[in-house]
């Protein structure tokens, strides 16, 4: 079946299985312990490859399982970690904050808890949002980053979010019923591929599963809620504008259509941060890394080896 560029099949005729083999459910499932918050709390993350280390952060919604089909190109020359954010996936779903400088804390606890400190990153929207934190904190955590089609701007649409949630009463308990009611048919309404024939019941499934759980919904709340707040993203950019320069090399990817984050967000943050490369792509949405898989990953590994080349 042919389809428009991110014209979505029926929820009916998604297929069981991806139309495209991946190694994931291969791969060791594996955990670390980490501060979030004060406690320590387990992460849950996937290993592969062998060489110089490689972070792989997921965004908003979804979990490690984003990069199913990424991780075993990379794994070719680094070793590849790609865990699930605390809150998210198969990850512990503690209470407690989700501001973005928490969540970005507990991703530089687990860099240290795997013994991969100043290892390159690659992240995924909201991943390469915090990402982006997490190098502000500590500028030797992280040696380099890709920043995949991220937020951090603030938007027509964050702003308006913002104003919903706090003048909405009970907006979670209404949110709740609108997502548990068919945690899977959300996902499918509310992950958007270039071919939209990529989706599979198997990744309805994976990303839905976490949010049927009280806990794994309250975290999904609390990153929409804190984690992707508008007022985060004003101090966000302030110390951008504040810094001038970012403290590691930056690429900052971004499809040129994309209906999750306007690409023009790409075109400010490349304003904003001086020395950042910015990458267009054609034919790719969001989530490059599973649609464009292979001219993603190409141009992460020319950004990576002209860095390396450069030191």
């Amino acid at each position: 079946m042919m389809l428009r560029p991110f014209e979505q099949l029926p929820f009916e005729a998604v297929p069981s299985a991806p139309i495209r083999p991946h190694p994931w459910w291969r791969l060791e499932r594996l955990e670390a312990r980490v501060a979030f918050n004060g406690a320590p709390r387990t992460m849950v993350y996937r290993k592969a490859g062998s060489g110089p280390p490689l972070l792989l952060v997921h965004g908003f919604m979804t979990t490690g399982y984003s990069w199913r089909y990424a991780i075993e190109p990379l794994a070719e020359r680094w070793t590849v970690y790609a865990p699930d954010l605390v809150g998210c996936g198969e990850s512990e779903h503690p209470r407690g904050s989700y501001a973005p400088e928490r969540v970005a804390d507990a991703i530089g606890s687990f860099v240290r808890a795997v013994g991969i400190e100043g290892c390159a990153a690659i992240g995924n929207s909201m991943g390469g949002y915090l990402c982006m934190h997490l190098a502000l904190r500590d500028p030797n955590v992280l040696s380099s980053l890709v920043n995949l089609h991220s937020p951090g701007l603030v938007t027509a649409r964050m702003r308006a979010l913002r104003v919903a949630l706090d003048v909405v009463p009970g907006w979670r308990n209404a949110l709740r019923w609108v997502v548990q009611r068919d945690a899977e048919r959300w996902v499918h309404r509310n992950v958007h591929y270039y071919d939209e024939r990529l989706k599979s019941r198997e990744e309805h499934r994976v990303y839905g599963g976490p949010l049927e759980t009280r806990a794994g919904f309250d975290g999904f709340a609390s990153m929409l809620d804190e984690t992707l707040d508008a007022r985060a993203m004003e101090r966000f950019e302030r110390a951008l504008r504040e810094r001038g320069a970012f403290p590691i090399p930056l690429c900052l990817v971004y499809a040129k259509r994309d209906p999750m984050v306007p690409p023009e967000v790409g075109e400010r943050l490349a304003a904003i941060v001086r020395g950042a490369a910015l990458v267009w792509m054609d034919e790719a949405s969001h989530f490059a890394h599973v649609d464009a898989t292979d001219r993603f990953v190409a141009i992460a590994e020319r950004f990576f080896a002209t860095e390396a080349s450069g030191r």
